[in-house]
């Protein structure tokens, strides 16, 4: 059976959309919110995905970093947030950090995810 060089231009396209969309701003699709709880030996980052995109997403992860008063990471905590996030819609999440008495502030992004509706790229923003 013959290849269709449209198919194939079509999917290509795809693909370079996809990786476009991880460098470009893909913490755009996001909106985090978090509340800090800091116990001796133990902090924990508790809050909210929220997926403002147009697709749903998959796989979700998100990264908590501890920060000194320069700004430089002294402890990262990363946590599964969930399996499928819908278009709209909000999940929590929480991650433990290590961090030490140093830190002054922390700082929550999106690590890891993927766009629902079968894609197959990983998105790293």
């Amino acid at each position: 059976m013959p290849t269709r060089p449209k198919a194939i231009a079509g999917m290509m396209l795809a693909v370079a959309l996809a990786v476009l969309h991880a460098d470009a701003g893909a913490q755009d699709i996001f909106r985090l919110t978090w509340d800090v709880e800091r116990n001796p030996g133990r902090t924990r980052v508790t809050g909210q995905v929220v997926n403002q995109g147009r697709v749903d997403v998959v796989d979700v992860y998100v990264t908590a970093e501890a920060l000194d008063a320069n700004g430089k990471v002294v402890a990262r905590g990363i946590s599964f947030v969930s399996p499928s996030i819908p278009q709209g819609a909000t999940a929590k999440f929480e991650a433990a950090v290590p961090a030490p008495p140093t830190a002054t502030s922390f700082r929550v992004r999106v690590s890891n995810y993927r766009l629902g509706l079968g894609a197959a790229v990983p998105q790293a923003p």
